[in-house]
């Protein structure tokens, strides 16, 4: 029969020990947090009719796309950009990245989409409310727009669809900023949110884990420079086409997703 050393038992202890310690952190953890489901869905409400009463919002934003790779690696494609939006029918979204530098432009009648780098655009008539965008461009055209849930009219009902398990987890500090931290589940996804605590309850961070892809990849966006009304500078939602981009259609702009060309998406598994 084998033996076993002192250095391995010294090993094993000390394994046990650590084992031990990260059980006694995750159960005093769990024993401590606030799950008080009706407190959470209060807490997004107030999000959702702050956004709605909000007529006009500006914000910058960084955001972080998880993908996973058939040999299980996980890589995370990050991205700047700003979003301004007069309701009920008008919104300017600019994102760049290492591969893309995108502006999206909606005056309530046209929706233009210019690739910067290609300097190339295309235009779609969608007549209606930015909420009516945002399903459009999610059914029809299979360009959802990343966390635009959080800018609909009635935020909250989009958001709840399909929760099966819901959680206030307490408050947590981001940038200085308290903000209360809730987190939800859904057969496809978890996500969590990170709201603003106080007279102004913003989405200050939101990160969506899909439970369907092997390895869990997330999309995480935070925002900054939060500015409401007044505080928001005149914006022109028309496009003006100051670099003479050529006009293409839908599918021949190229590079301008949220994946570049050369990632190949796969099946979930």
């Amino acid at each position: 029969m084998k033996k076993t050393g002192p250095n391995s038992v010294k090993m094993f202890v000390r394994c046990m020990s650590a084992v031990a310690l990260s059980l006694i952190i995750l159960f005093g953890t769990s024993a401590g947090v606030k799950a008080d489901e009706a407190d959470a869905k209060r807490i997004l409400k107030a999000m959702s009719d702050y956004m709605a009463a909000q007529k006009s919002i500006s914000f910058g934003f960084d955001a972080t796309l998880e993908v996973v790779t058939n040999d299980e690696q996980k890589l995370a494609l990050a991205s700047s950009g700003t979003v301004a939006l007069k309701r009920p029918d008008k919104i300017r979204v600019m994102r760049y990245g290492g591969f893309a530098d995108v502006e999206m432009s909606f005056d309530g009648k046209m929706l233009t989409l210019l690739g910067k780098n290609l300097n190339l655009y295309t235009q779609l008539e969608v007549p209606g409310t930015i909420d009516h965008l945002v399903d459009e461009l999610k059914d029809k055209y299979n360009r959802p727009l990343p966390a635009a849930d959080l800018l609909l009219s009635n935020s909250y009902d989009d958001l709840m669809h399909g929760v099966i398990d819901v959680k206030d987890l307490g408050s947590g500090v981001i940038g200085g900023v308290e903000c209360d931290y809730l987190a939800f589940r859904t057969n496809d996804v978890d996500w969590q949110i990170w709201i603003a605590k106080g007279k102004r309850p913003y989405p200050y961070r939101y990160v969506i884990t899909s439970k369907r892809i092997s390895g869990g990849p997330q999309y995480t966006i935070q925002t900054r420079d939060w500015k409401t009304g007044g505080e928001v500078a005149a914006t022109d939602f028309g496009f003006k086409n100051p670099t003479k981009a050529d006009k293409v259609e839908l599918k021949d702009l190229k590079g301008a997703n949220d994946l570049p060309d050369h990632f190949m998406k796969g099946d979930a598994k």
